[in-house]
């Protein structure tokens, strides 16, 4: 009895001095946390998309409050509103950013792009890229499992079963980015939003070249390099055999649609120029009508002479 007395007195004081010990160090390495933080968490959306760099709205919040520059921070789920607001509660400066909107850019459907093989494994755009090409000609193109699909929290993408290609609801889009990092193919692109979803966009990644890439897929780029012709606002390079539209350049003006001869740019939002109709070939000219030639002019007979005149003879003297 004993025994278990002295036991339990002895566990009792180490506990006690175990806390005592451990208050003492908390109190020697306590952090003290910045209070803002809470309040800078609150006006953060609170998605935890990771679009901003961070884990979490509260890494993001941790940063707004302990830099002194956040002009290289960025909520795209706020948007500009939200970081003017946390930029006003800080006394900083927040930088401007332009809406962004992802952009599926390949047009390979199932009639342009036609399937040569099935594959039978794991429904993962991951697993199948890290296997081969895909089940079509085109090692560049969307493969269509929809691993975007499921990165993205905000219900904005869907894979179209008509088409077999992802397709963005640019009013519930974020730019989060999250599709754009779970796409092995790199095929999605965070591009100015333009007013009423408008975009000019070259819906094709394939750097093969042209005869390799009709072959596999009838609307992608040749490089052909006539949208780089008509554009006059140099918004348009061909670099690897594919062209590629600067969205903050371009201005919309349409002209590239109609000159890119495989539809490879697309047009959304608007309606595609009117193309001029060809101008008819000139007829041709109608032969000349030979000149009629003139009989040589009768010469006149000589005038006879009148009566009483002398003829026309030396006189002899």
């Amino acid at each position: 009895m004993e025994v278990l007395l002295y036991t339990i007195l002895t566990l009792c004081a180490l506990g006690v001095l175990s806390a005592v010990i451990l208050y003492f160090v908390a109190q020697k390495f306590r952090v003290d946390e910045d209070p803002r933080i809470d309040e800078v968490e609150k006006m953060l959306p609170g998605a935890n998309c990771g679009g901003c760099g961070f884990a979490g709205c509260r890494g993001m919040a941790d940063a707004l409050v302990r830099q002194d520059d956040i002009s290289s921070l960025f909520c795209p789920v706020g948007g500009g509103d939200c970081m003017k607001a946390v930029a006003a509660y800080l006394g900083k400066a927040a930088a401007e950013k332009q809406p962004e909107v992802a952009t599926v850019r390949c047009g390979g459907t199932c009639e342009k792009r036609p399937r040569t093989n099935d594959f039978d494994g794991a429904k993962s755009c991951a697993v199948a890229s890290s296997l081969y090409v895909g089940e079509t000609g085109c090692a560049f193109g969307c493969l269509g499992f929809g691993d975007c699909v499921a990165a993205c929290a905000f219900d904005a993408i869907h894979i179209n079963p008509a088409t077999g290609l992802p397709e963005v609801d640019a009013d519930k889009c974020t730019a989060c980015g999250a599709c754009v990092k779970a796409c092995p193919k790199m095929i999605i692109e965070l591009r100015k939003k333009w007013p009423k979803n408008r975009a000019v966009y070259v819906s094709c990644v394939s750097k093969d070249k042209g005869a390799v890439v009709m072959k596999a897929c009838k609307a992608g780029c040749i490089g052909c390099g006539k949208c780089v012709k008509v554009c006059a606002f140099d918004a348009i390079t061909v670099e690897n055999n594919l062209a590629y539209i600067d969205p903050l350049k371009c201005k919309l003006c349409r002209k590239c649609v109609n000159e890119c001869p495989t539809g490879a740019i697309r047009l959304v939002g608007m309606d595609p120029l009117p193309k001029a109709p060809k101008a008819a070939p000139a007829a041709p000219a109608a032969p000349a009508a030979p000149k009629a030639e003139t009989a040589p002019a009768a010469e006149k007979p000589a005038a006879a002479p009148k009566s009483g005149d002398a003829p026309d003879a030396n006189k002899e003297s």
